[in-house]
Order: C-alpha cells, then sequence, then structure tokens
C-alpha cells in the first residue's frame, strides 16, 4: 500500500499537538486557526475516502463563518451537496483525534468498517473563505486528498454554498447546473431577470438594495454577480473586505443578535437593507423608520414571505402540492399563528441545526425552512419539479395557470437547493418585493414579532438537561417543565422554553410574552428554576431590570 506510506510521511509534515481534542459538530471543526492544520490534512484524507465509498465528488470547505477572523474550521459537503452525513461524523472526530503514530491504525479501521475499495477513484473539491489562514489551511487539505492518491480540483475563494452547489452539479452529471462559477452565476442571474420580468414599472429606488458584506467572501462574489444582473438589481455594497475585519461589528450575525445596523453603513430611513455572515450561507433583512427605529426582518419573516409567495403561485397554477415551513422552537410565535392561521400553511418543527431542518422539510412537496439566524433555503422534491415542468410547458392551459408555472420554475432556478445561500436567498427576496410591488415595511408589517427574550444559564453540566417535542418541553430533570408551565401561566400570549447549549456547559432559555417586559420578566423567573433545579454554578441570575 503505497498510499500508506505517503501518508505516514504528509502526516508528520502536518503534525497533531499532543492532548488536542476537537469535536465535529454541525459547523465541522471550528476554533483558533493554529490549531487546525494537522485536522485539514486528516480531512483530505477522510474526504478522498468518503469520495472512494459513495463513488462520487466530495467537497471541503475551509471557513469559520461567523465566528472572528482569527478562527478557522472545515466542513465535509456529501454527494448532492448535502452536509457530512451523521455516522461518518464520527470518523471526522475520531480521525482528527488520533495521536499521529495511531494515524495509519485508525484509517485502515475507517477502510475496513466501511468496506472500501481503494482502487476506485476519488475526487475532491475544496473551497476556501478569505481568513489569511485559510490559504495554507485548504493546502493541508490538498495534501490530505493526494496523499491517498486522491484527485483533487481547487476552487480557491469561494462562498460556502457555491462549493455545496459545485458538488451537486458534478455529481448530477451537470443536470442541476455547470459546476463552475460563471455557471452558477449565469443560472441564477437568469432566472432573476425572467422573474423581474413580471414586475410592472419599478423605480430606480426600487430596484436599489444595500449590502452588508460582512468583510467576507459574500461581498467579493456579489460583486462579481453584479455585471450578470444588468440592471435588474441597484447594489451598494458595504463592508466589502477593502478596510475592515472579517464579522468584526458587522454582517448577519451581529445585526441579528445586537438588534443593530452594522458600522460602516451609510442608510436613509426607509432603505432596503440585508446582511450576510462570513461564509455567505445567511441573510437577514432590515431597515430603520423616520424615527430611526431599528427593524429586522430575520428568517422568520423570510420564511414567510417566500412561503406565501409559493402557496399563491400554487393556488393561481392550480398545483395540488404540500406545502409546509419548517421552524424550530425559537421561531416567533407570531410567525407560526400567522402561517397556520391565515395563509394556511402546514408548519413543523423540529430540533435546532440545519441539519434537522433540512431533514424535514425533505418530507413535503415544497419544503420550506430557515432558521431565525437567517440561515435556510426551499426544497422541491422531484415530482413537485416534474409537475410545475409540465404544467409550465402545457400549451392546452389558459395564461394565469401557465404565468404562474413559469413563474415557479423560475423560482425553482433561482433556489440553492443544497444549503442555505445568502447571495440566491437575497436575488429571491428582490424578486418576491419586485412581483408583489411591495417595500420592507409592508413586508415587515405582515404580522407582528411578539417580545421574546433569550438568556443563558451556567451551570455544572448541562447533559442534565433532556429535551422532547422538538425542545420545546423538559424531561429532565424533575420539577423543571412543571415550573416552566406555572411561570408561562402568568403572562399574556406566554410561551418559554429551555435546552442544553451544544456547545458549552450552559442552558439556553427562550420567553415571549404581549409585551416586552413581561418576556423579560419570564425569561428571568425561567432562568432562576433552571439555576435552581439543574445545578446552576456561579452568581444566581439577575433580574434584567
Amino acid at each position: 500500500m503505497a498510499h500508506f506510506k505517503e501518508v505516514n510521511e504528509q502526516s508528520g509534515l502536518h503534525p497533531k499537538p499532543a492532548g488536542l481534542v476537537l469535536q465535529y459538530g454541525t459547523a465541522g471543526f471550528r476554533t483558533s486557526a493554529n490549531q487546525l492544520d494537522h485536522i485539514m490534512f486528516r480531512m483530505g484524507l477522510l474526504a478522498t475516502l468518503r469520495s472512494k465509498k459513495t463513488k462520487a465528488t466530495i467537497g471541503v470547505m475551509v471557513t469559520a463563518s461567523h465566528n472572528p477572523e482569527e478562527d478557522n474550521g472545515v466542513k465535509l459537503v456529501d454527494p448532492m451537496g448535502e452536509m457530512l452525513t451523521s455516522s461518518w461524523e464520527g470518523y471526522a472526530t475520531q480521525l482528527a483525534n488520533t495521536e499521529q503514530e495511531e494515524l495509519l491504525t485508525t484509517l485502515k479501521d475507517i477502510i475496513e468498517k466501511e468496506a472500501i475499495d481503494m482502487s476506485q477513484e476519488a475526487n475532491v473539491f475544496v473551497g476556501k473563505d478569505t481568513r489569511s489562514s485559510s490559504a495554507s489551511l485548504s493546502q493541508a487539505v490538498l495534501d490530505g486528498v493526494k496523499a491517498l492518491g486522491g484527485h483533487s480540483k481547487d476552487y480557491g475563494l469561494v462562498t460556502t454554498p457555491q462549493l455545496h452547489y459545485m458538488v451537486c452539479c458534478q455529481n448530477t452529471q451537470g443536470k442541476y447546473g455547470e459546476a463552475t462559477l460563471e455557471g452558477y452565476y449565469s443560472k441564477l442571474s437568469q432566472a432573476f431577470s425572467l422573474l423581474a420580468k413580471n414586475a410592472s414599472n419599478r423605480t430606480d429606488d426600487q430596484k436599489h438594495l444595500s449590502v452588508d458584506g460582512a468583510n467576507g467572501i459574500g461581498a467579493i462574489k456579489v460583486r462579481e454577480m453584479e455585471s450578470h444582473l444588468k440592471k435588474d438589481l441597484q447594489l451598494s455594497i458595504f463592508n466589502d473586505g477593502s478596510r475592515g475585519k472579517l464579522n468584526h461589528q458587522c454582517g448577519a450575525d451581529f445585526v441579528k443578535v445586537q438588534q443593530k445596523l452594522p458600522t460602516g453603513i451609510k442608510i436613509n430611513p426607509g432603505d432596503r437593507c440585508c446582511s450576510f455572515d462570513g461564509d455567505a450561507d445567511r441573510i437577514v433583512y432590515y431597515y430603520t423608520d423616520a424615527q430611526g427605529h431599528f427593524h429586522l426582518l430575520d428568517g422568520d419573516k423570510i420564511a414567510t414571505l417566500i412561503s406565501t409567495f409559493l402557496k399563491e403561485l400554487l393556488n393561481e397554477a392550480g398545483l395540488d402540492l404540500k406545502i409546509a415551513v419548517v421552524q424550530t422552537a425559537y421561531a416567533n410565535g407570531s410567525s407560526t399563528y400567522y402561517l397556520e392561521n391565515t395563509m394556511k400553511v402546514i408548519v413543523r418543527c423540529t430540533k435546532t441545526g440545519v441539519k434537522h431542518l433540512h431533514h424535514a422539510a425533505k418530507e413535503f412537496d415544497i419544503g420550506v425552512y430557515f432558521e431565525a439566524n437567517g440561515h435556510g433555503t426551499v426544497l422541491f422534491s422531484e415530482e413537485a419539479e416534474e409537475k410545475i415542468q409540465q404544467l409550465a410547458h402545457n400549451t392546452n392551459i389558459n395564461d394565469e395557470r401557465k404565468k404562474a408555472a413559469l413563474l415557479l420554475q423560475n423560482t425553482i432556478n433561482i433556489i440553492n437547493q443544497t444549503v442555505g445561500d445568502a447571495i440566491s436567498d437575497m436575488l429571491l427576496i428582490e424578486a418576491i418585493l419586485a412581483i408583489k410591488g411591495m417595500t420592507v415595511q409592508q413586508w415587515d408589517t405582515i404580522y407582528s414579532d411578539l417580545p421574546n427574550r433569550q438568556l443563558k444559564v451556567k451551570v455544572s453540566d448541562r447533559r442534565v438537561i433532556e429535551t422532547a417535542d422538538a425542545e420545546r418541553k423538559a424531561v429532565t430533570p424533575a420539577g423543571l417543565q412543571e415550573a416552566i408551565d406555572g411561570l408561562v401561566k402568568k403572562y399574556k400570549q406566554a410561551r418559554s422554553f429551555v435546552r442544553p447549549s451544544g456547545t458549552e456547559d450552559v442552558v439556553r432559555v427562550y420567553a415571549e410574552a404581549d409585551t416586552q417586559e413581561s418576556a423579560d420578566e419570564l425569561a428571568h423567573e425561567v432562568s432562576l428554576a433552571v439555576y435552581g433545579l439543574a445545578g446552576g454554578v456561579g452568581d444566581e441570575p439577575k433580574p434584567l431590570h
């Protein structure tokens, strides 16, 4: 096995710091960049094995998304552009934490367990974000692929969703699109242009959008795409990376958490704005009103806009397809109420984490999913796509049905179904607002968010909290759920839930009620219950007011 000799020699150039332990989670590996060289090399090895196992191209993306600039990370992309299957996450963790001298033994274990044919060809696509550490770290991935005799294609600087898209295009033999950046820009911009034709007499003001690029890769790529959009969309790009630090006081995560404008953006009241995160797989919208108040339109508002648009088109096209919105317990109660009662759309609640949402969305003809943080997309079943295509090409139907079918067809083409994609989501939202002739304020008033509050309680061991019902109910410790139920009854339109953090020994508390004061009080009281019943550490939680 000549390759094992090569792996042995090469791994010495990417040594693992003794005793360092990292876990492959929803976001792959993510930590300080100077601890990742050995991880990258080993993920190159793992991607090569995964490619041999699936007989398909696998992606490896070097990014730490919305984390600070000094961090980095890596995640693997499976053949259809989806996240790495959970059964292989264990292998990633195992491989990452194996001490240097045991590396070959661990590799051979995986090969044996998965019955991998090592003579099978392997292909790996590699992409990276704009962090200064990404160049050398992505080279370590390429070294890993080469050491096991795999073929690699280095896409260089791309957004995370673009790499997912390339992998899907490659493995569908071009059926999903062309596996190049040019192919990506062409497909999305053509669909946008065809959708925008259905908007009547838009002024330049209506075509204008301010984009906060988080000083990351999204700013570069949206600028590359600009020329393809011709005059259909006029972008002002802020935080484009020419001056500021990646994700520092800007980007979707900052705007969502701080509930305020990013630094470096100049806008007038009522101007439509959006922010990407560091690797452009999340987006949130916002504006300021005449009084200078900040208004956020997060993932819930985005899911509502998109699902309402799709539901109306399905009705106009006379298509009987099942559409659902997939949310987590963090979705604002007002959005759930509006979707179920006004729009009559199915709402499904899942555990927190993109993987759970994506999986649940696949169960419907059309599944719309967005986390409140702005990560999300729309999935169409093969059957739904076929029915829409057939109707769009049918010459024996009336104009209204035909028009709706063509709009649905272009909507499918504008969406990156592999993963949440800020650029694709931005184009879809812009097209919907244009077609409906809606301002950002009108979109915002579809429903009013219930005031809410999120808090964290430090505990000695987060595992004492176990949840059920998509994390909406605490099963352990005994008495906690009863305490929460009792507290919720004291307030109007209230609900609250607690869940353990995925990464640290804290319990996250969410509460909403009819007023901000009530939401704050409820969140505080639930925090005290968690502190008392779930082994709180440090000072007991203080009231917010």
